[in-house]
């Protein structure tokens, strides 16, 4: 059942003043929860798990997991040659917020060159000197070997990563989506599969249908929308869940509401 079809029988419950979501994308919620009930979403909660993720994919891809899981199921002993590894690359973390900071934190010791784009320009914090904002991407893109899109799911980030963008990035660079799927084109990055690497967790349509293209495409690594799916979620969703309830009762405001217009 799809996560908005779960959210519709709020509509017929008017003593419903808060819809604490598990995600912290909101965008399933948005167009099923009625105005007057507030949303909040799980912030904090999948940093961990997700960074883990996108680090685990850029690890996975700069030193050929895919190839060697596939030469294992062939009984293949590959030949040993240099691969790009993380150390000295540079990479662009495009939606640096809360799970951005976090993937930053833990790809600084593998000794990378961070740059971090937000919506909006803003001052750094101790990770990067300066957040860029959208606007500045393109001139940025061709400096950098490995991109991590932690995009949210809205109108304004579909297809941000798009044929004008993934043709701004050098040969052989490395594009990471741990964000929402529909922010990569997945037409785009077919037609640049190849000359381009792909690491995804998350991808466009979702779940991807069994004879989609993307599966067989080259330097492509795929994972089903697992990133913030660790042991660590539950105690941390109860206990934003036990903060929430404790908030609510004392006639106190919410934590993590998002914005309804």
């Amino acid at each position: 059942m799809a996560p908005s079809a779960l959210l519709e029988p709020v509509r017929d419950k008017p003593s419903v003043r808060l819809v604490q979501l598990l995600s912290a994308g909101v965008d399933a919620a948005l167009p099923v929860v009625p105005e007057h009930i507030a949303i909040s979403n799980a912030h904090g909660v999948h940093d961990a798990a997700t960074a883990e993720l996108a680090v685990a994919l850029v690890l996975a891809a700069q030193r050929g997991f895919d190839e060697f899981a596939a030469a294992r199921a062939k009984g293949e002993w590959l030949p040993r040659e240099f691969r790009p590894g993380p150390a000295d690359k540079r990479v662009l973390v495009l939606g640096y917020g809360s799970v951005g900071s976090a993937i930053a934190g833990r790809l600084a010791p593998f000794e990378v060159e961070l740059t971090a784009v937000a919506s909006r320009a803003r001052e750094g914090d101790d990770l990067v000197d300066r957040i860029h904002g959208t606007d500045e991407l393109l001139d940025l893109l061709p400096q950098q070997d490995v991109v991590i899109s932690v995009l949210p799911g809205t109108a304004a980030t579909k297809g941000m990563l798009g044929a004008e963008t993934l043709a701004a990035l050098p040969d052989g660079a490395l594009v990471v989506n741990v964000g929402r799927g529909p922010a990569l084109d997945t037409d785009a990055a077919l037609a640049e599969a190849g000359r381009l690497r792909f690491a995804l967790d998350v991808t466009d349509p979702e779940p991807l249908p069994a004879d989609h293209p993307l599966w067989s495409a080259p330097g492509v690594i795929i994972s089903p929308h697992v990133g913030g799916v660790t042991e660590a979620f539950r105690p941390r969703m109860v206990a934003l869940l036990r903060e929430q309830l404790s908030r609510l009762a004392a006639g106190e405001e919410p934590l993590h509401v998002v914005g309804r217009g």
